[in-house]
């Protein structure tokens, strides 16, 4: 089964990911959040894998346009942020059976994660 890989086509993570995974012989299939964003019922999916916390894209726009009311929000708030602004979430989300398993790209760690 293919991992998917969650994205945007024009981050540069993402795109070392995804020739990292070409180079390595992994099957991925990859999704533009920007133009197919998760769903909420998957990101919930998602937090009960990773938490939230990991899953926040604090150097992006989006973030830092929230202001300081993100600092006392809940679980479930997070999960409808993220449902409605896909740029929320960091990249790339790699996720296998519909569980999000790696968050980012940290090359000597991925290959041992997508194995499990």
């Amino acid at each position: 089964m293919a991992v998917q890989v969650y994205g945007i086509p024009t981050c540069t993570t993402c795109k070392k990911a995804l020739q990292w995974l070409t180079v390595n012989d992994i099957e991925y299939e990859f999704i533009n959040t920007k133009e197919h964003p998760p769903t909420q019922a998957m990101i919930q999916v998602w937090v009960e894998t990773l938490g939230f916390k990991p899953l926040r894209n604090t150097s992006g726009q989006s973030y830092r346009a929230i202001g300081s009311e993100k600092e006392s929000w809940t679980e479930a708030e997070w999960i409808r942020a993220f449902a409605q602004d896909a740029m929320l979430l960091k990249r790339p989300l790699f996720v296998k059976a519909g569980h999000a398993v790696a968050v980012g790209f940290k090359p000597e760690t991925l290959r041992q994660t997508l194995d499990r």
